[in-house]
Protein backbone atom coordinates (compact mmCIF):
# COMPACT_ATOMS: atom_id res chain seq x y z
CA UNK A 1 0.00 0.00 0.00
CA UNK A 2 2.80 2.38 0.88
CA UNK A 3 4.28 2.11 -2.64
CA UNK A 4 0.89 2.97 -4.22
CA UNK A 5 0.49 5.85 -1.79
CA UNK A 6 3.92 7.25 -2.66
CA UNK A 7 3.17 6.94 -6.37
CA UNK A 8 -0.13 8.76 -5.96
CA UNK A 9 1.56 11.50 -3.91
CA UNK A 10 4.22 12.04 -6.60
CA UNK A 11 1.58 12.10 -9.33
CA UNK A 12 -0.48 14.63 -7.40
CA UNK A 13 2.59 16.81 -6.84
CA UNK A 14 3.52 16.67 -10.54
CA UNK A 15 -0.03 17.57 -11.54
CA UNK A 16 -0.03 20.52 -9.15
CA UNK A 17 3.26 21.80 -10.57
CA UNK A 18 1.91 21.51 -14.11
CA UNK A 19 -1.22 23.44 -13.18
CA UNK A 20 0.89 26.14 -11.53
CA UNK A 21 3.06 26.39 -14.64
CA UNK A 22 0.02 26.68 -16.91
CA UNK A 23 -1.47 29.33 -14.62
CA UNK A 24 1.78 31.27 -14.56
CA UNK A 25 2.01 31.15 -18.36
CA UNK A 26 -1.58 32.35 -18.69
CA UNK A 27 -0.83 35.20 -16.31
CA UNK A 28 2.26 36.15 -18.33
CA UNK A 29 0.44 36.33 -21.65
CA UNK A 30 -0.17 39.97 -22.55
CA UNK A 31 -3.62 40.23 -24.15
CA UNK A 32 -2.52 43.34 -26.07
CA UNK A 33 0.46 41.44 -27.48
CA UNK A 34 -1.80 38.59 -28.53
CA UNK A 35 -4.17 41.10 -30.14
CA UNK A 36 -1.31 42.73 -32.05
CA UNK A 37 0.00 39.33 -33.17
CA UNK A 38 -3.42 38.30 -34.40
CA UNK A 39 -3.80 41.56 -36.31
CA UNK A 40 -0.39 41.26 -37.98
CA UNK A 41 -0.97 37.60 -38.87
CA UNK A 42 -4.30 38.59 -40.42
CA UNK A 43 -2.80 41.41 -42.48
CA UNK A 44 0.58 39.91 -43.54
CA UNK A 45 0.92 36.31 -44.65
CA UNK A 46 4.72 36.27 -44.31
CA UNK A 47 4.75 37.52 -40.71
CA UNK A 48 4.40 34.88 -37.97
CA UNK A 49 3.14 35.62 -34.44
CA UNK A 50 6.62 35.17 -32.95
CA UNK A 51 7.84 38.06 -35.13
CA UNK A 52 5.80 40.44 -32.95
CA UNK A 53 7.23 41.23 -29.52
CA UNK A 54 7.34 43.99 -26.88
CA UNK A 55 9.10 47.22 -27.82
CA UNK A 56 10.82 49.87 -25.67
CA UNK A 57 7.70 52.08 -25.99
CA UNK A 58 4.59 51.42 -23.90
CA UNK A 59 1.57 50.69 -26.04
CA UNK A 60 3.61 49.64 -29.07
CA UNK A 61 5.08 46.33 -30.21
CA UNK A 62 8.03 45.54 -32.47
CA UNK A 63 7.43 43.65 -35.72
CA UNK A 64 10.68 42.17 -37.01
CA UNK A 65 11.42 39.61 -39.70
CA UNK A 66 15.08 39.38 -40.52
CA UNK A 67 16.44 42.90 -40.57
CA UNK A 68 13.09 44.47 -41.48
CA UNK A 69 11.76 46.32 -38.42
CA UNK A 70 8.42 48.04 -37.89
CA UNK A 71 6.17 48.94 -34.95
CA UNK A 72 2.47 48.31 -34.38
CA UNK A 73 0.18 49.96 -31.83
CA UNK A 74 -1.32 47.80 -29.10
CA UNK A 75 -4.79 48.09 -30.61
CA UNK A 76 -3.45 46.89 -33.96
CA UNK A 77 -4.61 50.02 -35.76
CA UNK A 78 -1.36 51.83 -36.56
CA UNK A 79 1.77 50.48 -38.20
CA UNK A 80 4.94 52.59 -38.17
CA UNK A 81 8.03 51.80 -40.20
CA UNK A 82 11.01 53.94 -39.37
CA UNK A 83 13.88 54.37 -36.93
CA UNK A 84 13.28 54.37 -33.18
CA UNK A 85 15.96 56.52 -31.52
CA UNK A 86 16.74 56.74 -27.82
CA UNK A 87 17.63 60.43 -27.50
CA UNK A 88 18.99 60.07 -23.96
CA UNK A 89 21.45 57.39 -25.03
CA UNK A 90 21.86 58.72 -28.59
CA UNK A 91 21.27 55.21 -29.92
CA UNK A 92 19.30 54.12 -32.97
CA UNK A 93 17.47 51.14 -31.48
CA UNK A 94 16.01 50.06 -34.82
CA UNK A 95 19.42 49.94 -36.46
CA UNK A 96 20.79 47.91 -33.54
CA UNK A 97 18.03 45.36 -34.13
CA UNK A 98 18.73 45.30 -37.85
CA UNK A 99 22.47 44.90 -37.29
CA UNK A 100 21.97 41.97 -34.91
CA UNK A 101 19.62 40.31 -37.39
CA UNK A 102 22.02 40.79 -40.31
CA UNK A 103 24.87 39.30 -38.27
CA UNK A 104 22.82 36.21 -37.43
CA UNK A 105 21.61 35.82 -41.00
CA UNK A 106 25.05 35.94 -42.65
CA UNK A 107 26.62 33.81 -39.91
CA UNK A 108 24.13 31.07 -40.77
CA UNK A 109 25.58 30.97 -44.30
CA UNK A 110 28.53 28.59 -44.59
CA UNK A 111 31.55 29.55 -46.68
CA UNK A 112 30.75 26.59 -48.95
CA UNK A 113 27.38 28.19 -49.71
CA UNK A 114 29.04 31.33 -51.05
CA UNK A 115 31.62 32.09 -53.73
CA UNK A 116 34.70 32.67 -51.64
CA UNK A 117 37.76 34.77 -52.49
CA UNK A 118 40.18 34.50 -49.58
CA UNK A 119 43.80 35.50 -48.95
CA UNK A 120 46.30 33.06 -47.45
CA UNK A 121 45.98 34.83 -44.10
CA UNK A 122 42.42 35.90 -43.36
CA UNK A 123 42.10 38.77 -40.88
CA UNK A 124 38.46 39.62 -41.53
CA UNK A 125 35.63 38.38 -43.73
CA UNK A 126 32.81 40.30 -45.36
CA UNK A 127 29.70 39.06 -47.13
CA UNK A 128 29.06 40.88 -50.40
CA UNK A 129 25.71 40.73 -52.21
CA UNK A 130 26.45 41.15 -55.89
CA UNK A 131 24.61 41.35 -59.21
CA UNK A 132 26.59 40.17 -62.25
CA UNK A 133 25.26 43.10 -64.31
CA UNK A 134 25.79 45.82 -61.67
CA UNK A 135 28.41 48.42 -62.67
CA UNK A 136 29.77 49.07 -59.18
CA UNK A 137 29.68 45.34 -58.39
CA UNK A 138 32.01 44.89 -61.34
CA UNK A 139 34.24 47.70 -60.10
CA UNK A 140 34.47 46.06 -56.67
CA UNK A 141 35.33 42.68 -58.17
CA UNK A 142 37.97 44.21 -60.44
CA UNK A 143 39.79 45.19 -57.22
CA UNK A 144 39.33 41.84 -55.45
CA UNK A 145 43.12 41.37 -55.13
CA UNK A 146 43.37 44.68 -53.30
CA UNK A 147 40.78 43.61 -50.73
CA UNK A 148 42.57 40.33 -50.18
CA UNK A 149 45.91 42.15 -49.80
CA UNK A 150 44.42 43.72 -46.67
CA UNK A 151 43.61 40.26 -45.32
CA UNK A 152 39.89 40.55 -46.16
CA UNK A 153 38.07 37.46 -47.39
CA UNK A 154 35.09 38.21 -49.63
CA UNK A 155 32.13 35.85 -49.48
CA UNK A 156 30.01 36.57 -52.55
CA UNK A 157 26.26 36.03 -52.42
CA UNK A 158 24.50 36.34 -55.78
CA UNK A 159 21.60 38.77 -55.74
CA UNK A 160 20.05 39.45 -59.17
CA UNK A 161 18.20 42.65 -58.35
CA UNK A 162 15.46 42.18 -60.95
CA UNK A 163 14.46 38.76 -59.69
CA UNK A 164 13.98 35.29 -61.20
CA UNK A 165 12.78 36.48 -64.61
CA UNK A 166 15.90 38.53 -65.31
CA UNK A 167 18.91 37.79 -67.50
CA UNK A 168 21.15 38.25 -64.44
CA UNK A 169 19.26 35.43 -62.71
CA UNK A 170 19.98 33.03 -65.59
CA UNK A 171 23.64 34.07 -65.66
CA UNK A 172 23.86 33.61 -61.88
CA UNK A 173 22.50 30.07 -62.20
CA UNK A 174 25.16 29.35 -64.82
CA UNK A 175 27.86 30.75 -62.53
CA UNK A 176 26.81 28.51 -59.65
CA UNK A 177 26.67 25.46 -61.96
CA UNK A 178 30.18 26.04 -63.34
CA UNK A 179 32.99 23.73 -62.25
CA UNK A 180 34.80 26.78 -60.82
CA UNK A 181 32.16 29.35 -59.76
CA UNK A 182 34.84 31.88 -58.81
CA UNK A 183 36.33 31.92 -62.30
CA UNK A 184 32.85 31.91 -63.80
CA UNK A 185 31.83 34.91 -61.70
CA UNK A 186 34.89 36.82 -62.85
CA UNK A 187 34.11 35.98 -66.49
CA UNK A 188 30.44 36.96 -66.06
CA UNK A 189 31.40 40.34 -64.62
CA UNK A 190 33.74 40.90 -67.59
CA UNK A 191 30.98 39.97 -70.02
CA UNK A 192 32.94 36.90 -71.15
CA UNK A 193 31.63 33.42 -71.92
CA UNK A 194 32.33 30.51 -69.56
CA UNK A 195 31.48 26.83 -69.42
CA UNK A 196 28.63 25.65 -67.23
CA UNK A 197 26.40 22.62 -66.86
CA UNK A 198 23.07 21.60 -65.38
CA UNK A 199 22.81 21.49 -61.60
CA UNK A 200 20.46 22.31 -58.74
CA UNK A 201 20.01 26.07 -58.50
CA UNK A 202 18.48 26.05 -55.03
CA UNK A 203 21.51 27.94 -53.70
CA UNK A 204 20.63 30.95 -55.85
CA UNK A 205 17.14 30.96 -54.36
CA UNK A 206 18.69 30.89 -50.90
CA UNK A 207 21.04 33.75 -51.80
CA UNK A 208 18.14 35.82 -53.11
CA UNK A 209 15.94 35.08 -50.07
CA UNK A 210 18.81 35.99 -47.76
CA UNK A 211 19.16 39.34 -49.50
CA UNK A 212 15.45 40.00 -49.09
CA UNK A 213 15.57 39.09 -45.39
CA UNK A 214 18.45 41.49 -44.93
CA UNK A 215 16.38 44.18 -46.61
CA UNK A 216 18.67 45.08 -49.49
CA UNK A 217 17.84 48.11 -51.59
CA UNK A 218 20.65 47.67 -54.11
CA UNK A 219 24.01 46.13 -54.92
CA UNK A 220 26.79 45.89 -54.07
CA UNK A 221 25.86 45.51 -50.42
CA UNK A 222 28.58 44.62 -47.92
CA UNK A 223 27.77 43.06 -44.56
CA UNK A 224 30.57 43.17 -42.00
CA UNK A 225 31.18 40.49 -39.38
CA UNK A 226 29.22 42.42 -36.73
CA UNK A 227 26.21 42.82 -39.04
CA UNK A 228 26.92 46.41 -40.13
CA UNK A 229 25.62 47.06 -43.64
CA UNK A 230 27.56 49.16 -46.14
CA UNK A 231 25.40 50.02 -49.13
CA UNK A 232 27.41 50.52 -52.28
CA UNK A 233 31.03 50.31 -53.36
CA UNK A 234 33.93 51.20 -51.06
CA UNK A 235 37.59 50.80 -51.96
CA UNK A 236 39.91 48.35 -50.23
CA UNK A 237 41.57 50.88 -47.90
CA UNK A 238 38.24 52.24 -46.71
CA UNK A 239 36.79 48.76 -46.21
CA UNK A 240 39.88 47.74 -44.24
CA UNK A 241 39.35 50.74 -41.96
CA UNK A 242 35.66 49.90 -41.53
CA UNK A 243 36.19 46.22 -40.70
CA UNK A 244 38.94 47.02 -38.19
CA UNK A 245 36.75 49.64 -36.50
CA UNK A 246 33.83 47.20 -36.35
CA UNK A 247 36.05 44.56 -34.76
CA UNK A 248 36.85 46.89 -31.85
CA UNK A 249 33.22 47.70 -31.01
Amino acid sequence: MKRHSDTFTRLLAATSLLLLAVSAYAADVDPQLEQARARVAEMFETIDPEHVNPSPIDGWFTVQKGSVVAYISADGRYLLQGDLIDLDQQVNLSELSRTDARRDLVNALEDEESILFAPDEVKHAVTVFTDVDCTYCRKLHAEIDQYMSHGIAVRYVLYPRNGPASRAWTTSEEVLCASDPGRALTAAKLGQKFESSRCSTSMLTRHYTLGQDIGLSGTPAIVLEDGTLISGYVNAAMLDMRVRAAATR
